[in-house]
């Protein structure tokens, strides 16, 4: 191994998404094929059980770029060190529970993670994964001033991979004949797949597929396809999260080429309306590390109305966030 290793650290370790996810991060596809990777692992102390038996598989991978993991319950020891950062792990609402509620305990868990990222190294880069992300992640950010906000995202590729299939399997061509989506705003059903830029098979999306069905079924589709995969499975998506994960890490890390992806990042001095001091999904290049808002693409009417419903969710959001801190 000629290359120094990296520090990956994942919350919520032992959870279903990271057992999809940790093989990846060390197989060579996600930060390439000669960076080794050293895990930090951390769930709350009954789950270290568990996280010994993923150390163990993760051993009998035997990946050659896999060094070791630390598995802790201590989000100082966890972030020590650390180049990236994935937060899978948040506080899900459960029934009978009112907003406020499971808001107040993401806020408790964000905020000190926030405060324990002073360990990790200043240039660590942070992917917000647990909901509600975007709003996580601005709690994050502000807990954690040490840290640019420009290196915390939160994850909405996966609405982003979700909104390129469905064009894909109803256009009877592959993913990779679809480019050019974009989600804007939240990772909730307020968030906006728009295909107004997009091309499938090299036409543009709006001439080739239906209108009614793009700007109805289909951002239905894209808007619940969370829930819809919860009532089908009674569990939330795992492989796929692991992948978008992936994606999102990848491109970050590596760069985008010509082409641009979606991601929540702060959304302060942006050129499209949308409120700073949000981590808001926009279009987005990356090279050398760094990400870059896409300027210059025309709103229509009908794109308007949608950022800036989803763009006052997440003000809503934060003002909530934001209180239940004080």
């Amino acid at each position: 191994m000629s290359k120094a290793p990296i520090t990956v650290c994942v919350t919520g370790g032992g959870g279903q998404i990271a057992y999809s996810l940790l093989p990846s991060l060390v197989n060579g596809s996600v930060f390439g094929p000669d960076q080794p990777v050293i895990l930090h692992l951390l769930d709350i102390p009954p789950a270290m059980a568990m996280l010994d038996g993923v150390r163990m598989e993760l051993e009998d991978l035997a990946y050659p770029l896999y060094v070791k993991a630390l598995c802790t319950a201590d989000a100082n020891a966890a972030f020590a060190g650390a180049d990236y950062v994935v937060f899978l792990g948040s506080f899900p609402r459960k029934e009978g529970m009112e907003r406020k509620d499971v808001m107040e305990k993401n806020v408790g868990i964000f905020a000190a993670q926030g405060k324990a990222l002073a360990g990790a190294k200043p240039s660590v880069k942070c992917l917000v994964v647990g909901n509600p992300a975007n709003t996580n992640a601005a709690i994050l950010s502000l807990n954690a001033p040490a840290v640019p906000r420009s290196n915390i995202s939160a994850l909405t590729r996966l609405d982003h991979n979700r909104a390129r299939s469905m064009l894909a399997i109803k256009s009877g061509l592959t993913v990779t004949d679809v480019d050019g989506v974009i989600i804007w705003g939240n990772h909730s059903s307020t968030q906006y797949p728009d295909v107004r830029h997009a091309t499938v098979g090299g036409k543009q999306a709006l001439s080739k597929l239906p209108q009614d069905w793009l700007e109805g079924e289909f951002l239905t589709s894209v808007q619940k396809r969370g829930a819809a995969v919860i009532a089908a499975r009674k569990l939330s998506s795992a492989a796929s999260a692991a992948k978008a994960i992936c994606d999102h890490l990848r491109d970050w890390a590596s760069g985008t080429g010509d082409k641009f992806v979606s991601m929540a990042v702060d959304s302060t001095g942006n050129s499209y309306g949308v409120p700073d001091g949000l981590f808001y999904s926009f279009p987005v290049k990356c090279a050398d590390g760094k990400w870059t808002i896409v300027d210059g693409l025309p709103v229509d009417a009908f794109s308007r109305g949608k950022m800036d419903a989803t763009a006052a969710e997440l003000v809503e959001e934060l003002a909530l966030a934001k209180s239940l801190v004080q």
